[in-house]
């Protein structure tokens, strides 16, 4: 006797070789309501082992009751809790109970259908919020806690615009059924968007329990796909929030939105769960972002210059520019707080466009062959427009390319390498110098040295100011391979004569800091170099 007749009555239930040999679902109910069997084609339709669970659980929208389905004993149509719809074929009264036969249903509308993906097969949105009320229900009535993990994957874009929308639309298909393994029975999920995915999960014990599920999305979904002969590799960020008092699905879908914010702010490819404090660091940045539009409008921002000199002969050769925002009410307002907001929203394309030709124009009224240093977002190099920028800003203020040179940090390269990398090629064809900023503390900078010819390396301020052995060696080693490479060394954060005086020993080209001059308006550099 198979487990699925456990609940039957006295009669046993067809046997499960004749049954399971049907292509379409069949399920037996017993007179009071519940479902007392079902074959493996009912089992892939209505979400697994449902056995034991009322007949109104799994179709709650139906167009027709139970007690009419036993009165009439015909066919009907029904709505499953994932919003497929089935004709049903009811045949009559048994020693084991009612057979139902279940066919897709031809007639459904459009609108009937809308709720479930066809590519992933997993709910839409309005399909999630039936089934996050629905274990917020359970949840009251005993069932354990809810909590949802919000999704969004970490370089899909790129696959989509390297590989294809097709090979894109087969990686979701895949991440789907990760999601699904990661899940059990009764768990709800989601697609919501083209990258974004929502887990409802039901019955956990304790916060731990969703986050112990968080992780283990954050690394199945981390792991490399095979798609199409090609290697694919993405990442995923989750937000997690667990039910509170009062919780309706638009609170918890907010709350993880939240979290899943915190977990792409804090580097992508991981999870955060969501706090309270969360909700007061939106409001923030909501008002910060009104304000970025404002000040951009308003022309609020400044660009600063910071000296790099040349340690063979002590000589000021160029400045860095370096953006400046003062705020009428808030002050002066940090870059690392506005710069990552404005490439989440956009506005640096704007903003760096803005700064690149405020600097061009500044560093053409410089005696020559002083350059300027102008750091350029990951955001900009996703553009077709980079190059032409470029030219165009060059070409307005006479500003020769020698004397231009673009910073780049690694995170440019880590989603796009090879467009960026013929971008790249294409500004040092014009004979624009490229420096790569922050070195050391990606993954992938030696490979990247290898793939294009950086005219300059710049170190960064953490291994010039650490005073431990690792720093140490690791300032050494970079000074040793830049020069091997032929490439300039700057070291940057230099603030004491003892900084100095090592960045010397390890015969680092270039210096950067307070100690050689701190960054200055524009109307200050005349007379800083006439000092």
């Amino acid at each position: 006797m198979s487990p699925q007749s456990l609940h039957a009555p006295e009669a046993s239930p067809p046997p499960d070789a004749i049954l399971n040999a049907l292509p379409h679902p069949v399920i037996v109910i017993s007179d009071d309501g519940e479902v007392i069997y079902a074959n493996g084609a009912a089992q892939v339709a209505l979400g697994g082992w449902i056995a034991g669970l009322p007949f109104a659980e799994i179709f709650p929208g139906s167009d027709e009751s139970f007690e009419r389905l036993i009165a009439r004993g015909s066919a009907l149509t029904l709505a499953s809790k994932t919003h497929a719809r089935y004709r049903a074929l009811a045949g009559p009264p048994s020693a084991y109970g009612r057979v139902l036969s279940l066919f897709p249903d031809e007639s459904a509308t459009p609108a009937a259908i809308a709720d479930t993906d066809e590519l992933t097969g997993l709910l839409k949105r309005n399909g999630l919020n039936d089934g996050i009320e629905r274990a917020l229900v359970a949840e009251d009535g005993g069932a354990g806690r809810v909590a949802i993990h919000c999704i969004d994957l970490d370089r899909f874009k790129v696959v989509n615009d390297t590989l294809g929308h097709g090979v894109g639309d087969v990686l979701l298909a895949r991440v789907a059924e990760r999601i699904r393994s990661a899940c059990r029975k009764g768990d709800c999920v989601a697609r919501i968007g083209g990258d974004e995915f929502v887990v409802v999960q039901t019955g956990i014990a304790s916060p731990e329990d969703a986050e112990r599920l968080a992780a283990r999305l954050v690394d199945l979904i981390g792991r490399t796909y095979v798609l199409s002969g090609h290697t694919v590799n993405i990442g995923a960020s989750v937000g997690v929030a667990v039910a509170e008092a009062g919780n309706g699905p638009r609170d918890m879908l907010r709350n993880g939105d939240l979290a899943l914010y915190e977990a792409k702010r804090a580097g992508r490819g991981r999870f955060r769960t969501f706090e309270t404090g969360m909700d007061a660091a939106l409001k923030y940045r909501r008002e910060l972002e009104i304000d970025l539009r404002r000040a951009l409008a308003l022309k609020q921002f400044a660009v600063h210059y910071q000296p790099f000199v040349d340690l063979r002969d002590d000589r000021v050769i160029g400045f860095e520019a370096l953006i400046r925002w003062d705020h009428p009410v808030r002050g002066r307002v940090p870059p690392m707080d506005f710069i990552p907001l404005a490439e989440e929203t956009g506005l640096i394309a704007k903003i760096g466009e803005w700064v690149l030709r405020t600097a061009c124009a500044t560093a053409a009224t410089w005696p020559e062959p002083m350059t300027v240093a102008v750091n350029i977002s990951p955001v900009q190099f996703k553009s077709d427009t980079l190059v032409e920028t470029v030219v165009s800003a060059l070409a307005h203020s006479g500003l020769s390319p020698q004397r231009l040179e673009i910073e780049i940090t690694e995170g440019a390269l880590l989603e796009d390498t090879v467009n960026v990398l013929k971008t790249l090629h294409a500004l040092q064809a014009l004979g624009v110098k490229i420096s790569m900023d922050d070195f050391g503390t990606g993954y992938s900078s030696l490979s990247y040295l290898q793939k294009f010819p950086f005219d300059k390396i710049k170190i960064d301020r953490s291994f010039v100011q650490g005073s431990d052995e690792d720093s140490e060696a690791i300032l050494k080693a970079i000074a040793s391979l830049g020069l091997s490479l032929g490439m300039a060394i700057t070291a940057e954060g230099v603030e004491t004569p003892e900084q100095l005086a090592r960045i010397r020993d390890e015969q680092c080209t270039h210096v950067q800091g307070y100690l050689t001059g701190r960054p200055m308006p524009a109307d200050g550099i005349h007379p800083f170099l006439s000092e």
